[in-house]
């Protein structure tokens, strides 16, 4: 299971660098700039890639400190 959920939390950083530098080249930044719907997906896919990074990681890390405690 730690094997398992190490390789989530590697895939799910990566993908959460990619997603992030991804919405900083395709769109207007700026105060007075609304978000497009592409910027709106984007955000949303960083956002589930956090909620998939930290549970993966909570995992990972309790998987090897407890391993065989339970």
């Amino acid at each position: 299971m730690q094997r398992i959920a190490t390789r989530v939390f590697i895939y799910a950083s990566i993908a959460f660098g990619l997603i992030g530098i991804t919405m900083i080249l395709i769109g207007p930044f700026g105060p007075d700039q609304p978000d497009t719907p592409l910027q709106e997906m984007f955000i949303r896919f960083l956002m589930i890639t956090v909620f998939i990074i930290l549970p993966s990681f909570a995992l990972s890390v309790a998987g090897k400190y407890l391993d065989g405690k339970f």
